[in-house]
């Protein structure tokens, strides 16, 4: 066979794409080369939108009312029954869980969270319930109350709301701490989470010392505001008792008295330990939180898209 003859019957291979239809099932986009989101940024998991807004007010004026009633109006209850709370913990506990779930509730039915938001709040109500077993209020050192100031920080508001009731909750049927006290401390807490996450924002070194004075503060405010829970109904002598009846102005005088002689020997340490675990974990955890929100991508709505065959 002539060898000319058959190189010229070659001929090279077309490197042309065949139009045949190719599926693109998955579509690879091109990386956004849009600056990324700021660190420092907080994401509202649970936003304060209209609805959840209105249950969280809601929430918030019902353990006001808990708390400061016996100041503004008088009462019969007197005695253990009264200390105890017999007659207004139950029905207060059974007002509170409607609450947090309506907060919720209303943010399921904005499309403000699905199901990435409540499993990332059920584990961290998990952690701040273990460590508050760790550390039950022994001397007033309670180590989970920086998870609820970081989460709250990093998360948003409502977010940090429903942790501190959610978180406390868990500890009390772990270590035990059930009683009538625990509807007020649920409030509290959530406050402590909530308040966190309406902080300015700052960034860097700043937003630490800012977090670690407000956990010194908010610790230390919690004692206060929890011992209101027993302060009216208690006799502790004359210069430290509640009397019923008198002007408001002088039975907080009173309280605040009781305060300094009696809560602040906890409530000091509280905040202390607080500040000091904000400021040696502080910068780790708020940055995996933040990764941890940006990879999960919670603020970002998911769409579903028809499948197309290109030809």
């Amino acid at each position: 066979m002539n060898p000319l003859r058959l190189r010229s019957r070659w001929k090279p291979r077309s490197t042309a794409t065949p139009a045949t239809k190719s599926f693109n099932l998955l579509r690879l986009k091109p990386r956004s080369t849009a600056a990324p989101t700021p660190t420092t940024k907080s994401l509202n998991l649970l936003r304060l939108k209209p609805r959840s807004t209105a249950a969280l007010v809601v929430a918030s004026l019902v353990g006001v009312l808990a708390f400061g009633w016996p100041l503004l109006w008088q009462t019969d209850q007197a005695g253990e029954s009264a200390i105890g709370h017999t007659t207004d913990a139950p029905w207060l506990f059974v007002l509170l869980l409607p609450l947090l779930v309506a907060v919720v509730l209303a943010e399921l039915s904005e499309s403000g969270i699905d199901a990435k938001v409540i499993s990332l709040l059920g584990m961290l109500a998990a952690v701040g319930a273990a460590l508050r077993a760790l550390g039950p209020g022994t001397a007033g050192l309670e180590p989970g109350f920086f998870l609820l100031v970081l989460a709250g920080r990093a998360f948003g508001a409502g977010f940090g709301f429903v942790l501190g009731a959610v978180s406390l909750l868990g500890g009390a049927m772990i270590s035990g701490g059930v009683g009538p006290w625990m509807p007020f401390q649920m409030f509290a807490c959530a406050w402590v989470g909530c308040l966190a996450g309406l902080l300015p924002r700052v960034s860097g070194r700043l937003e630490l010392l800012m977090l670690a004075a407000y956990s010194l503060v908010a610790g230390v405010l919690y004692g206060v505001v929890m011992n209101l829970w027993f302060w009216p109904y208690a006799t502790f002598g004359s210069d430290f008792s509640f009397v019923p009846g008198d002007a408001l102005a002088d039975n907080l005088h009173r309280y605040f008295l009781f305060v300094i002689a009696t809560s602040l020997g906890w409530d000091i340490p509280r905040g202390v330990l607080c500040a000091v675990l904000v400021l040696a974990l502080g910068r780790p955890v708020l940055t995996a939180f933040r990764r941890t929100a940006r990879k999960a991508a919670f603020d970002v709505p998911v769409v579903f898209e028809s499948r197309r065959d290109d030809a």
